[in-house]
């Protein structure tokens, strides 16, 4: 039996600017590539909140989730994910219940617990004064109690609406929550690599059933840029790593086109940083056969039950061919 067979792969756009274009051309492209996606057979499209980066879009994340919807017929579309201690949580049951009136029994909800976004953004995005991410577990409680319409503030729409919660995490505070609460749990290995298998390990252990989930559910990120070719792969990736370099520097980009020669644009210390964070297990850059074999591990070390991919490719036709490859290579 084949590593994939009993894996989902999913995908997550953060729908990046392109150096040169608006966001009119990341939603335009976004749309484009959920349709081909869709058609490949993957199983959701995610989108995240970010905030004050200038190479993300999606940072109105309910809106860029009902444009997915509306272009596409039957793949799962959500967020990976809110980032709930911007909001209050009425708002964005009322945002995703009506998500679930218009496309009923389509729509995620992940809820990360970070601002997703430097502090000055956070203060500019601040709900109070005195929020925290360690509110999270409250917050959580006090969104659910909306959905099941305990709460004494009824969501309209919200109330009994039928939408999976999923917590996201790049360190084990999800991964606990979820655990206690019974809920599918998404690790952001595709940058943060170093936590990825404790944190998994924690939640298995930990979890307990509950109404949403019988089992522990684990989903993985992973970045998969994929050409005809190792070097055409590497050159592509060169646009992914320009961006990470951008933040290392403290100074975020739009997704800029590949590059020749990257070594000439990062001092050692940087290269360094960006490859501590798109390293070689969970950035996976190469033709079909290379994708083929570091994915294949990746999901054997894990025993993950879905993969969500990242692919930050500038060119749009590229960017779609790197999910055929993997489409290929999942369903050989």
């Amino acid at each position: 039996m084949s590593t994939f067979s009993n894996v989902k792969f999913s995908l997550l756009d953060l729908a990046p600017v392109l150096a040169g274009k608006n966001a009119s051309i990341s939603f335009q492209n976004s749309a484009d590539l959920a349709k081909h996606v869709e058609k490949l057979g993957f199983y959701r499209y995610w989108l995240a909140e970010h905030h004050n980066m200038p190479g993300i879009a999606s940072s109105a994340t309910s809106l860029v989730i009902s444009h997915i919807a509306s272009h596409t017929e039957k793949i799962r579309v959500g967020a990976g994910g809110i980032m709930l201690p911007n909001h209050a949580p009425l708002v964005i049951a009322e945002q995703f219940g009506t998500l679930d009136a218009l496309y009923p029994d389509r729509i995620d909800l992940g809820l990360g617990r970070a601002p997703g976004s430097d502090q000055a953004t956070a203060y500019a995005l601040r709900r109070t004064l005195n929020s925290s991410p360690d509110d999270f577990p409250l917050l959580v409680e006090e969104l659910e109690s909306y959905f099941s319409g305990t709460a004494r503030v009824k969501a309209v729409p919200g109330k009994g609406a039928n939408i999976p919660i999923w917590l996201l995490g790049s360190s084990d505070f999800s991964a606990r929550l979820a655990a206690e609460k019974g809920l599918p749990f998404a690790f952001a290995s595709h940058f943060s690599p170093d936590y990825t298998l404790p944190a998994l390990r924690l939640y298995r252990e930990r979890f307990t059933p509950s109404d949403q989930l019988s089992k522990p559910h684990a989903m993985v990120g992973v970045n998969i840029i994929a050409a005809e070719t190792v070097e055409k792969a590497k050159w592509l990736a060169t646009s992914q790593q320009q961006q990470f370099l951008s933040l290392v520097r403290g100074d975020p980009s739009e997704l800029m086109p590949p590059i020749d020669d990257i070594e000439k644009e990062w001092s050692i210390y940087e290269k360094s940083s960006v490859e501590k964070t798109v390293n070689s297990k969970t950035t996976i850059i190469g033709d079909k056969n290379a994708v083929r074999e570091k994915l294949s591990a990746f999901i054997e070390e894990t025993e993950a039950n879905e993969v969500i991919i990242n692919s930050q490719i500038y060119d749009h036709e590229a960017r779609k061919k790197s999910y055929d490859i993997v489409a290929e290579i999942v369903n050989e």
